[in-house]
């Protein structure tokens, strides 16, 4: 069994109207260095965000938050960040920004297998309606 590693993630957040700072979790990503690892996952619970603002675009929404997994894997289609290395990807992701499309403040945490994790946080932080 391999050793943990430390890992980044942070949680993907749409906040449908900003000026109301009200947002769902929609998605994590994580960075393990030492694995070079960088993945995401998403998902958006439709329901919760037109509880949020039924006038949400949600065709819009839903491509931005598809876009996160393809820049996390390098798809040349994702445009010409998804083309940077992996680390400079991560940090492009979570740096902080005022539009739709958010993530939390990056947390620290430590997997022998970083997709474990991933899946474990998505489980926990998306798909239980936290």
């Amino acid at each position: 069994m391999a050793a943990p590693c430390a890992f980044d993630y942070t949680v993907v957040r749409v906040v449908p109207r900003v000026e109301r700072g009200e947002f769902l979790n929609a998605g994590v990503i994580v960075w393990c260095l030492t694995q070079d690892y960088l993945a995401a996952r998403v998902a958006l619970d439709v329901t919760r965000l037109r509880a949020l603002d039924p006038g949400a675009d949600v065709e819009a929404i839903s491509a931005h938050l598809a876009a996160v997994p393809r820049i996390c894997t390098g798809d040349p289609a994702a445009g010409p960040v998804a083309r940077l290395p992996a680390k400079e990807r991560f940090h492009w992701l979570v740096a902080p920004r005022s539009t739709v499309i958010q993530t939390s403040p990056v947390h620290a945490g430590r997997a022998e297998v970083p997709a474990a994790a991933l899946a474990r946080l998505f489980k926990t932080l998306v798909e239980s309606g936290s």
